[in-house]
């Protein structure tokens, strides 16, 4: 005699609903540590006569920004090795971006440098259009900073005091860079 045994599927309802919560558990774990755990980023601050290098630069004023960071570390050699800020025509002949006129120089707004008897270097933009005129202003001491300025507007005239009150009032602003955990551009639209 042969018995014959009914065997019932098990329902998919029960394993789907424990997968589920599993799920769920899962997605609320990682949801608390990332809140907890996950950077902030804190937005900061600058003076109403600071723009922010990464922010507030276009591509070209960018580049010429970062070729003057560049370029201040061999003028404050050059500086300690002969007592003096090289010349104009000593830095063109170094090729030293962006006081020499090549094709880079063009597409970011053809500057025409000049040498200030105040202590600075003054970068006049032939076309506002694409980039504004640049001050890079010489620390007093080769540990300091340098400071650099930019104004957008047509004006190349030279500033008669590099202080930073009398700088405002002309219309130049300081540029700063702050460098934190978002570092990457943001688009303004």
């Amino acid at each position: 005699m042969s018995r014959a045994q009914v065997i019932r599927p098990a329902g998919a309802g029960h394993e789907t609903l424990y997968v589920l919560l599993a799920a769920l558990l899962i997605a609320a774990v990682a949801a608390t540590v990332v809140g907890l755990r996950g950077e902030r980023v804190d937005e900061q601050t600058i003076a109403s006569h600071q723009i922010d290098a990464r922010r507030d630069l276009n591509a070209a004023e960018q580049g010429v920004y970062t070729d003057l960071h560049v370029a201040t570390e061999e003028i404050l050699a050059l500086r300690q090795e002969n007592g003096q800020a090289p010349a104009m025509q000593a830095l063109a002949d170094d090729a030293l971006p962006p006081f020499v006129d090549d094709t880079s120089s063009a597409s970011r707004g053809r500057h025409q440098w000049q040498w200030l008897a105040s202590g600075a270097y003054l970068g006049s933009s032939q076309d506002a259009d694409v980039a504004g005129s640049f001050l890079l202003i010489l620390p007093q001491a080769d540990t300091a900073p340098a400071q650099v300025w930019l104004r957008r507007d047509r004006s190349t005239r030279a500033p008669d005091d590099l202080g930073q009150a009398a700088l405002i009032a002309a219309g130049w602003q300081e540029i700063v860079s702050h460098y934190d955990a978002g570092v990457t551009r943001e688009h303004r639209h």
